[in-house]
């Protein structure tokens, strides 16, 4: 569905009463939306969409950037009130959705797992050429001694659960049985957990060697990645079943992995519901869509609606 710069400001104005400053012949509305938005997607939302959203709709979008599980829990207990909750993978925004904050998520995008790598580490030359036949695997290099690894925290980051699902399924893949226990630790290993934010910054200056990403990070970032088979990437919905195959438990709590989708709400208590809408479907339109691929996002490849 289209949606024209007319359109978009005629709802902001009827949802927040904004001031109207007459300009080039039309009201021009000036009004702030609160998105609240998984961490991983700073680049595309300070880089892409603010600008957009100033230049062409007068509207400047004010951001949490965050673990969407985090984010997820912090709305469902009133910490925060944003106008749009845009979440990776359908857990944090089912939460959400449960706890009667949201009436729908939509799906806007999608992306797929992959290893980030620093271009000022000692293993960059064995990384570089780990994805070509008859060299070392990029698994057996993560193994080596001194390896600095980063990932986020499970337990408010989806990125976080994300990575332990993966070398999960890269132990059946690969055949590798202890291969994630001998990459990551224990779970909860706090020598390689960072907040999400931090672990591109701490590639681009070498403090670490290498980390989990969506691929939308380190392309954003110009990063050298190491992409993965479909079969543990969790970036096509056609192996769900194969990813459904491992889980976690985390406080008593299983989870499981599903495929790597970005949906995006609107929140009941928002105070610019229209405006917020409407933003939500210009994301879906083909000029949304458009600035979604600049920052190397995936479409939503058909994913249905989540609903309450």
């Amino acid at each position: 569905m289209s949606l024209t710069r007319r359109a978009f400001l005629q709802s902001a104005a009827a949802g927040i009463g904004a001031l109207a400053v007459p300009m080039l012949g039309e009201a021009r509305v000036k009004t702030n939306l609160h998105v609240a938005y998984a961490g991983s997607m700073g680049a595309l939302m300070h880089g892409g969409v603010a600008p957009v959203m100033v230049r062409e709709f007068a509207t400047n979008i004010e951001g949490r950037a965050a673990g969407a599980l985090g984010l997820a829990h912090m709305i469902v207990g009133g910490v925060i009130h944003p106008d749009v909750f845009i979440s990776i993978t359908r857990g944090p925004m089912d939460l959400v959705l449960a706890a009667g904050k949201a009436r729908e998520a939509l799906a806007i995008a999608s992306t797929e797992l992959v290893i980030a790598y620093s271009a000022h580490s000692r293993f960059t030359p064995a990384l570089r050429e780990a994805d070509r036949a008859g060299h070392v695997a990029w698994w057996r290099i993560l193994e080596e001694p001194g390896m600095r690894f980063a990932r986020t925290d499970p337990l408010t980051d989806p990125q976080g659960l994300n990575i332990v699902f993966m070398m999960k399924l890269a132990e059946r893949y690969y055949h590798q049985p202890g291969l994630a226990r001998r990459i990551l630790g224990p779970i909860i290993n706090h020598r390689q957990i960072f907040p999400e934010p931090e672990v591109m910054a701490r590639l681009q200056g070498g403090q670490i060697d290498a980390s989990s990403a969506y691929k939308t990070q380190p392309a954003a970032m110009g990063l050298p990645y190491l992409s993965l088979p479909p079969q543990i990437n969790l970036g096509d919905a056609a192996y769900d079943k194969v990813y459904d195959t491992v889980s976690l438990r985390l406080k008593g709590k299983v989870h499981r992995p599903s495929p790597l989708v970005f949906y995006a709400a609107v929140l009941k208590t928002s105070r610019n519901r229209a405006a917020a809408g409407h933003f939500i479907e210009w994301l879906r339109t083909s000029a949304g869509q458009a600035l979604l691929r600049r920052y190397h996002y995936d479409g939503p490849k058909g994913a249905a609606p989540l609903r309450a």
